[in-house]
């Protein structure tokens, strides 16, 4: 009976970071309390000796969550007839937004060019790579996958693996994946369906769609259907909403396979937080509850006590209400849902970060840590068993001790004893912080610096060379991450940035 049910689910993980609103995890404690159970699952859910009994998320096609599809001023309900007009739009090259788990995906054919291009147009996101879902076909399920990218074993099962992260992998030269998925690049973000909604969608498409976070600039990903239609109603040509509530947002994780292991690049659903993965014991024992509330950017959050610590799923930048509100509901729901509650605070030392400024605001004891001395501690927090260490710890840009932009550094000792002994030399970025977007600056600088001269990149040349010889918001930096910038500038690759780091990923690239 819950045969292409989208909501079926399984009785050991299935859903439930996005589900509980309170623990301990009973399903009244969830979103699925909105879901009356019928006879027939209530006699599974209260059953000791059936494989359901008290799988929280348990519903069917009568009793539990529904799909409805919205285009224009059309609606579609029922889980059938709303799937088939979704697929039947994904099949004419139209852009659907469409609600999972932890938020809503942006679908669209990935083999479709004009489907792509127009995606990238609207969603202003003319270059960052874009991610792919592949149908699960074959009995591993990478068949298709095998078509577009060159995978090695390591790749393969972490594609299969219970997470279902979001996997980089090269492109096959003569893939009929559209260039406009990642230009620039030679590999795709690949990902398997990893719910019964997608699975139910990819398959009925058969072929591999585009599926980006639903969000805007850098947001948190959206969740409620009334704010995706509203901010999204520009984007997306179809919805395909459900009714089961997404109490907080978890975006997908972002992993790559280096020298033989999958290491993050961002964590979010199905590994933060997450018993198995995280969190993970600390190298000491904290005296008091303490909460860390990250950076600026890409920001997650992280709950310690005693010398256990749980890691937030990723969040975004905070330069918006949206990812300050998220931000705010995550610290207090990471408390509640553990049941600890944080007496001190830790942030970056940098005093104009949105999380440096609410961790102030909070009235808690804060403890201030060095930008970079933060990267050095966390890589020696993973091997307690090395005493002293040289740590290169290089970046885009933090606020060093001093006050200047460093981000090329050589520090020796150990987490909270930190020496700086070497860097980078430093060199003055004209224009600060627009540096990060418009890398031709950075080149300009180093020029300048040699002695050389440098004439590409803004109208009046001479107006800028001026503010960088008087130091006119011309800070010093020693940044690893603008050296890199500078270097796609100068030899031709990037002048101007639609995405942070496009430089230097468009120069690995051509690289390897």
């Amino acid at each position: 009976r819950r045969y292409r049910y989208p909501f079926i689910n399984c009785t050991q993980c299935g859903p439930r970071y996005t589900l509980i609103a309170r623990l301990p995890y009973d399903r009244a404690n969830t979103s699925m309390a909105d879901f009356p159970l019928c006879a027939a699952c209530r006699a599974e859910y209260d059953n000791p000796l059936d494989r359901r009994f008290h799988a929280e998320p348990v519903a069917c096609a009568v009793c539990g969550p529904h799909l409805w599809y919205e285009a224009e001023d059309a609606r579609i309900d029922g889980n059938d007839a709303a799937l088939q007009a979704c697929v039947e739009a994904l099949r004419a090259g139209r852009i659907v937004a469409v609600k999972g788990i932890g938020g809503y995906h942006l679908l669209c054919d990935g083999t479709n060019d004009a489907a792509v291009a127009r995606l990238r147009a609207r969603k202003h996101r003319p270059h960052k790579p874009l991610a792919v879902m592949f149908p699960w076909v074959g009995e591993d399920g990478l068949a298709m996958a095998r078509e577009h990218l060159a995978m090695d074993a390591a790749t393969e099962a972490v594609l299969r693996s219970p997470e279902r992260p979001v996997v980089l992998a090269a492109r096959l030269p003569g893939s009929a994946l559209s260039p406009g998925i990642a230009p620039g690049l030679n590999e795709i973000g690949a990902m398997l369906p990893y719910s019964p909604l997608h699975h139910l969608l990819l398959e009925s498409c058969a072929r591999p769609l585009v599926a980006t976070s639903a969000n805007i600039s850098d947001e948190p990903v959206l969740t409620r259907e009334e704010e995706a239609a509203r901010r999204l109603g520009l984007v997306a040509d179809a919805f395909l909403h459900h009714d089961r509530g997404i109490v907080r947002p978890a975006d997908d994780s972002v992993l790559r396979v280096i020298a033989g292991r999958a290491r993050p690049l961002r964590i979010g659903r199905g590994l933060a937080p997450v018993e198995r993965e995280l969190p993970f014991e600390l190298p000491c024992e904290l005296s008091v509850p303490t909460l860390a509330v990250g950076g600026h950017m890409k920001n997650a959050i992280a709950l310690a006590w005693g010398r256990r610590v749980v890691l937030s799923p990723h969040i975004g930048d905070l330069d918006s209400p949206r990812g300050m509100a998220v931000f705010t509901q995550l610290i207090a729901d990471l408390q509640q849902l553990y049941g600890v509650r944080a007496v001190r605070m830790a942030c970056d030392a940098h005093p104009d970060y949105a999380s440096s400024r609410w961790a102030r605001n909070s009235g808690l004891p804060l403890v201030t840590v060095q930008h970079h001395h933060a990267h050095a501690s966390a890589l020696a927090g993973e091997f307690p068993q090395v005493k002293r260490w040289l740590v290169f710890a290089w970046d885009g840009v933090g606020r060093g001790d001093d006050g200047t932009l460093w981000g090329g550094e050589a520090l020796l000792g150990a987490a909270g004893a930190w020496r700086r002994v070497a860097s980078f030399r430093p060199f003055r970025l004209p224009g600060g912080t627009r540096a990060g977007r418009e890398p031709w600056r950075s080149a300009a600088a180093l020029c300048w610096e040699a002695g050389l001269d440098w004439t590409r990149g803004a109208e009046d040349m001479a107006l800028v060379r001026t503010a960088w010889s008087g130091g006119i918001n011309a800070p010093a930096t020693c940044a690893v991450g603008r050296l890199f910038d500078g270097a796609a500038a100068l030899l031709g690759v990037v002048e101007r940035a639609s995405f942070e780091g496009q430089g230097p990923m468009y120069l690995e690239a051509l690289a390897s």
